[in-house]
């Protein structure tokens, strides 16, 4: 079992790591099933909820939550499920879809399994700035880093603070694919398609809003909401008034967002997704440290 997981609440692509270590494996010829427990879904039976299996997604919005639901939509091939118990979705995982290795999302913190290793997402505010909740935005003391097994740091050089550790630590770069069209049709759609009023209810909007200016974008209206937001019609009203107001021509929003908002197709005002994946640096670094992780485990 590998754990994804970081030290503060919020905002550091674990969802997104969590989603290319998945990838990798698959890559690498395992059978990847990722454990989640499904934040902020409305309906939470007892035992396991399957939101996609090796074929397709057998599960809604209200019974997935949004990261889980996300993950299903993008990952091919891999086993997504929630559970309040990741062991219980760990053995139906394994003997209902030959699952080989397991991708803890958000696990750092779950003691209740044992992992056999740790990959700790984690940002430059977290060294710059170590105070613990309530004062601060970690889960828990800095010194809790030395548990992990290998760091990622979003946009940044890993620094001496995480080198001196002896573990691996990467570099996470962003990146961003091409806006899609939230329909049937899936087309592309580039900045030249004029003003658009972007929405995105995550850790930090503002960090989309700047990517999308930085790719070319011309953002009309910005409307942050806080993170898993749970669209209503409220909302939507609002959303397609901001367009018409300032001559919006599109919404623009995260993967993450959509599949809060596709409920409520079809739209008053056309919507497409941004995608986002990350990539390691150095190249090949995340698939050797996988290999060889599950070598030793294995051995």
């Amino acid at each position: 079992m590998i754990s994804i997981g970081n030290l503060a609440v919020g905002g550091r692509a674990k969802t997104p790591l969590a989603a290319l270590v998945a990838r990798r494996l698959l890559a690498l010829g395992e059978r990847p099933a990722i454990l989640s427990r499904g934040y902020g879904r409305r309906d939470a039976p007892d035992g396991v909820v399957v939101v996609r299996d090796p074929r397709g997604i057998r599960a809604d919005l209200d019974r997935a939550g949004d990261e889980p639901l996300m993950l299903a939509r993008q990952l091919d091939g891999v086993a997504v499920l929630v559970s309040s118990s990741r062991y219980l979705a760990g053995r139906l995982a394994e003997h209902h879809f030959a699952s080989t290795v397991h991708v803890l999302d958000d696990g750092f913190q779950h003691f209740a399994l044992h992992r056999d290793a740790d990959i700790v997402a984690i940002g430059r505010a977290d060294l710059e700035n170590a105070a613990t909740l309530p004062s601060g935005r970690l889960r828990e003391p800095i010194d809790a880093a030395a548990a992990a097994d290998a760091f990622v740091m979003l946009d940044e050089e890993p620094g001496p603070a995480l080198t001196h550790l002896g573990r691996p630590a990467w570099r996470a770069l962003r990146r961003h694919g091409a806006a899609r069209l939230a329909d049937a049709s899936g087309t592309p759609i580039d900045p030249a398609a004029g003003p658009v009023v972007a929405v995105a209810g995550i850790a930090h909007p503002e960090g989309f809003f700047r990517d999308l200016r930085g790719a070319g974008w011309t953002i009309a209206r910005e409307m942050p909401y806080r993170d898993h937001h749970r669209y209503d019609e409220s909302d939507l009203a609002r959303i397609a008034a901001a367009a018409r107001d300032s001559g919006a021509r599109l919404i623009v929003t995260t993967e993450k967002d959509l599949v809060r908002l596709l409920p409520f197709r079809p739209f008053a005002v056309p919507v497409a997704c941004l995608p986002m994946t990350l990539e390691i640096e150095p190249a090949g670094a995340l698939d050797a440290w996988l290999a060889g992780t599950l070598e030793r485990v294995r051995r």
